[in-house]
């Protein structure tokens, strides 16, 4: 028995540190996506990368010679697609045309709790009535340091329409991917998401640089680099490792932060102003994700058993 605890925490805290590895990559997502589409077609934008990162994910499922996904699995694998290599870069492109990265972060706030949501919904997850007052104390956080940020002004438009069905959609992808990638694996869940994509991506790239050749500086070129290598690919290597291990709900707060590292990354590489006064909500926010994961997000007791023996 001590053994299998033994286990399940070391399980634990490697599903916080990829978790965290995944945020910090995502984090520079809607920066990227905002120098990306200042010169590129937003279509382009969300097709092109993931049609860039289904190229890597063949080459990576090839080498390691990846066994072929179930039937079941293919279809759970064509929500995980329509949740992060099709809803997601498509909406947030569309809705960064005309909205900055710091506002998007508004929406986005919204992440870890509709990611908690599914969770609940597609994983069979149970967190305590304590995580989920620590997970809205925290969103609360997150919206006073947008306010006290500045990013939360005006009415809202179609762009706040697209950012939510952006979340909406990558919450769903997040929760069937990491509880998929308890059998596949974090790194392949991803891959056979962005190979059963391809017929799609490849279609609709092609389609946006026939409308509208691309052309580009090099911040542009610099920003969907990084949206297909690390935001479409490396990231989610992390990210459903960590939701596997750890557990959907409660490795999905750690989003919380995201919006305060975006904020950073909004201010350092595009020039957008974050007051000082945000810096005590930042603070909060951060508090609020440590209560989280202290916080034991329930799982199935059969699902924590098998996992305990896969890791032996």
């Amino acid at each position: 028995m001590r053994a299998e605890n033994n286990v399940t925490q070391s399980s634990a805290v490697t599903g916080v540190v990829l978790g965290l590895l995944g945020v910090v990559s995502f984090s520079m997502s809607l920066p990227a996506t905002r120098a990306a589409v200042g010169d590129l077609d937003a279509w382009f934008v969300a097709f092109g990368r993931a049609v860039g990162a289904g190229l890597l994910a063949l080459a990576y499922l090839a080498v390691t010679r990846a066994p072929r996904p179930s039937a079941a699995q293919w279809r759970r694998l064509a929500v995980v697609a329509l949740g992060v290599v099709v809803g997601f870069p498509l909406f947030t492109s569309l809705a960064l045309v005309t909205s900055t990265a710091s506002h998007g972060a508004v929406v986005v706030a919204l992440l870890p709790a509709i990611t908690a949501g599914f969770a609940v919904l597609r994983s069979g997850e149970r967190p305590a009535a304590a995580f989920w007052v620590a997970g809205c104390a925290g969103l609360a956080a997150v919206l006073v340091f947008l306010v006290a940020s500045g990013a939360v002004s005006g009415s809202v438009g179609p762009a706040d329409l697209f950012l939510l069905a952006a979340v909406t959609l990558c919450g769903l992808g997040y929760a069937e991917g990491g509880a998929l990638a308890r059998d596949l694996g974090g790194a392949r869940t991803i891959c056979w998401a962005l190979v059963l994509s391809l017929p799609v991506t490849v279609a609709v790239t092609a389609a946006a640089v026939v409308r509208q050749p691309p052309h580009a500086a090099a911040p542009a070129w610099a920003g969907f680099a990084y949206l297909t290598v690390v935001s479409m690919f490396l990231g989610f290597f992390a990210w459903y490792g960590g939701l596997a291990r750890g557990g959907v709900a409660k490795i999905g707060q750690l989003q919380l932060s995201q919006p305060v590292l975006t904020m950073a990354w909004s201010a350092l590489l595009l020039g957008e102003a974050v007051p000082p006064g945000a810096v005590v909500a930042a603070v909060a926010v951060l508090g609020c994700v440590a209560l989280t994961q202290r916080l034991r997000a329930q799982r199935p007791i059969d699902d924590i058993a098998r996992y305990a023996t896969e890791l032996r």
